[in-house]
């Protein structure tokens, strides 16, 4: 199936990041350029019990050679697929959009483990099953082909934020910075720019108030604002070499651990890992050529207020916000990006961007998977 460059369709995308907790639907109307239209959202949080199974699929993935059929990884890949397609059902009923209006899906899944300097990366879901359910075309596995011709599989939506942006880059150097599970930034001056990943943004705090309370998150960051942050203990974890590689580079959500952290109070730990955060967004501008008088901020992380009053305070002279101003709410972000990367797919064009991941040349980046 193909279309005309300039022709819009309506498109879903969906994405469940490395924080693990839930699944964004986005409905925009996009021509695959310029246009990013959105029309409706809609978010279906996990549970606990499919969060550990997740968390035990990760934990496995770690541990192998490559991606290979296992029993417990396919059983959770086919129950996300369906709360996949539960979360398009969902979306579409809310719309007030037929299935049959909907010309493709961008079906991210879940990344169980990203391993580029191996040559792979592994995003469990089953597009042919979600294609079945949901009656609409499915592209999905989005990362593979660049991670295969050496590049780092992401970040891959710095085009699309290139259309997201485009209001402001006459003011002159802008920025967005996805935090989800991992953030990564993409930054534009004049004709430059690039993106790539920052570090750990909300997985390592995620992760703390879960060991140490049993909190999916920290909400609004309110046990961050409560504690005090040990600058001892993010400056040793941001005294690591990956900080200071050059981009292209990329990292799993487990690349990081909480060990420095261990021993701090709840909110002490919660305040620490969340000025680290803040400080790896400022060792990542040490790698842009131009700093941003704007950074448009997406993800779960834009709902952080002590986190997003710690990247104002580190990045004087730059407004600090989040992507509304641009058009599009900080959940959506993402989730439409691969509404716009299946568009793209749909129109044969690359979805990479070899300068950004490294990859050895532009690459097609899906796979199709027709209703």
């Amino acid at each position: 199936m193909s279309t005309g460059a300039s022709e819009s369709l309506l498109a879903v995308g969906l994405m469940s990041g490395t924080s693990m907790d839930g699944i964004d639907a986005a409905l925009i109307r996009t021509d695959g350029h310029d246009l990013v239209e959105p029309l409706a959202f809609h978010s279906i949080a996990y549970d606990e019990p499919m969060r550990a199974r997740l968390r035990a699929a990760i934990a496995t993935a770690l541990t192998m050679e490559r991606p290979a059929p296992h029993a417990e990884i396919d059983a959770v890949a086919r129950d996300q697929t369906l709360a996949h397609a539960a979360a398009v059902k969902a979306l579409l009923a809310q719309a007030g959009v037929a299935a049959a209006d909907v010309a493709l899906v961008g079906f991210h899944g879940q990344t169980i483990a990203h391993r580029p300097d191996r040559r792979w990366t592994w995003q469990i879901g089953d597009g042919a099953l979600l294609a079945r359910e949901t009656g609409i075309t499915v592209v999905h596995d989005f990362r593979s082909a660049d991670v295969a011709s050496g590049g780092q599989g992401a970040p891959l939506a710095p085009a699309y934020h290139r259309a997201l942006v485009s209001g402001f880059r006459a003011e002159g150097p802008v920025a967005v910075l996805n935090l989800g599970g991992v953030g990564n930034i993409t930054w534009f001056a004049g004709d430059d720019w690039g993106s790539f990943d920052t570090g750990p943004a909300n997985a390592l705090i995620d992760d703390w108030v879960r060991a140490e309370a049993g909190l999916s998150h920290d909400a609004g960051g309110a046990l961050a604002a409560s504690g005090s942050v040990h600058e001892q203990v993010v400056a040793a974890m941001a005294d690591l070499p990956w900080f200071d590689l050059s981009p292209p580079k990329s990292l799993d959500r487990h690349d990081f651990s909480l060990g420095a952290a261990r021993g701090l109070s709840l909110a002490d730990g919660a305040a620490t890992l969340t000025a680290f955060t803040a400080e790896t967004v400022a060792l990542a501008l040490g790698h842009v050529p131009a700093r941003p008088l704007r950074l448009l901020v997406c993800g779960g992380g834009a709902f952080n207020a002590d986190l997003m009053r710690r990247l104002a305070q580190g990045l004087p002279g730059c407004a600090v916000q989040t992507t509304d101003p641009a058009g599009l709410p900080p959940m959506q972000v993402e989730a439409a990006a691969f509404a716009w990367l299946a568009q793209a797919f749909l129109q044969r064009r690359p979805g990479n961007h070899p300068a950004v991941t490294g990859a050895h040349g532009p690459r097609l980046l899906g796979a199709l998977y027709p209703h």
